[in-house]
């Protein structure tokens, strides 16, 4: 008997040849998409999540030539840090979920740009010059119960031509639980202002560490937070504070005019800023006492971080000629009182001193200096919210000094000056 042979219609053909044509289709469409990934820059933390939403059938199994960039691919995600400015062509592969053994191919490209830090030099200084002074700087300790942090960094227009950094800071335990913390930008313009800065930090730190002036401090603020002081007795307390307070001030523009008669220089040639604060624990809260001349900010954040208060006066003018530097005999005069602060608080979470190399790129006015929402943003800064990825841990701190001069490295159009950063927490 002859078997019997059965042909399909075209009609019971056509559902398999409808689902390859929708297939290819489908890939054809995703080859064609116009795709355009982000511009990375080199050194910068860079993340690019692919859009599949249009092409709900299609998956990426891979994406080559990726590795050469230094960037990795998971979960329709981009990211990782890229190590140098290229232009890179990628290979996208993908299939068809309907067709997973047929790997397909779609061109990228990807720019990641240079990192503009690479394009400043950092020449070091001469260390055989008058004054030499490290390039960075950095502290980590007690003050108080609570901690500290500064950071000095050179900024990139003094390392692309070799000059020093001028800025410093000073930082002491003084006698009776004490503590003192000085901050000083020395003026580019000056010839050895890197030295104004260094000698005006550390005399004033030196002035205070004597028991002799610091109990007569303490008995003034004994009598300034007196339970029944009278009006008189209070505005006299405040007074004879504030007359310590000057003679340190003094004793720092006679340093310096002395180092200045010593090695055949003018004192404008030591041009710097100089902020202090003066901190000790009482049974009734901190006493701070502060001063300030120049446009380096001293600022008390609350432990709620719903005030901010600034605790200096700020020398500041539409130009640079509008600061103010302690080598200006001008200063001691009759306004010289308004330069210092009495301030008694409670707690706080943060005390930061600081120069205008981290004042300008990150709160540009000084209106923002009390600010709560500014203030917020730069602890989220420090916490790592950045280009750069740089966290500055304030819990697990055993190599904050280390973490807070990387984050002083940060990229600021247009702000390249020294950077100095004191933060007691």
């Amino acid at each position: 008997m002859m078997g019997k042979f059965f042909r399909k219609s075209a009609g019971e053909s056509k559902p398999k040849s409808m689902e390859q044509a929708a297939v290819y289709r489908e890939k054809e469409e995703f080859k064609d998409a116009h795709w355009v990934l982000k511009n990375a820059g080199a050194k910068q933390f860079y993340e690019f999540q692919l859009d599949m939403d249009d092409f709900p059938n299609i998956e990426i199994q891979n994406i080559g030539g990726l590795e050469a960039t230094g960037l990795s691919f998971e979960n329709n995600k981009i990211s990782g840090t890229p190590v140098t400015n290229n232009m890179y062509h990628l290979d996208v592969q993908f299939y068809h979920i309907h067709d997973k053994k047929q790997i397909e191919t779609k061109k990228v490209q990807l720019f990641v740009n240079a990192d503009p830090k690479d394009l400043w030099k950092n020449i070091p200084s001469d260390r055989n010059a008058a004054f030499y002074k490290s390039e960075e700087d950095s502290f980590k300790g007690s003050f108080s119960d609570k901690k500290i942090v500064v950071a000095s960094k050179r900024g990139r227009s003094h390392a692309h031509e070799g000059k020093f950094r001028e800025d410093d800071f000073a930082v002491n335990n003084l006698p009776g639980d004490w503590n003192i913390v000085s901050v000083s930008d020395g003026a580019g313009s000056a010839a050895a202002a890197r030295e104004g800065s260094r000698l005006a930090t550390a005399t004033v730190n030196q002035f205070f560490n004597s028991q002799e002036i610091l109990s007569g401090i303490e008995s003034n603020i004994d009598r300034l937070y007196g339970t029944e002081v009278s009006i008189g007795e209070h505005s006299e307390a405040e007074q004879n504070i504030k007359n310590i307070l000057s003679e340190s001030v003094a004793e720092v523009y006679q340093a310096l005019e002395k180092t200045a008669s010593e090695n055949t220089l003018s004192v404008s040639d030591l041009h710097a800023t100089l902020i202090f604060t003066l901190l000790k624990k009482f049974n009734f809260g901190y006493v701070i006492l502060s001063f300030g001349v120049g446009d380096c900010p001293i600022n008390l954040i609350n432990p709620d971080f719903s005030e901010v208060q600034l605790l200096n006066q700020m020398d500041v003018g539409e130009f640079s000629g509008g600061t103010r530097f302690i080598t200006m005999k001008e200063i001691f005069n009759d306004k010289m009182n308004s330069r210092f602060r009495i301030t008694c608080v409670d707690d706080f979470s943060y005390l930061v001193l600081m120069t205008d190399g981290i004042y300008d790129p990150k709160f540009i006015t000084e209106n923002k200096l009390e600010d709560t929402e500014s203030w917020k943003s730069l602890f989220e800064d420090l916490a790592g919210n950045n280009d750069d990825r740089a966290k500055v841990d304030f819990i697990c701190d055993e190599k904050i000094d280390e973490q807070l001069l990387i984050w002083s490295d940060f990229w600021s159009r247009g702000n390249h000056d020294d950077r100095t950063l004191a933060i007691i927490y």
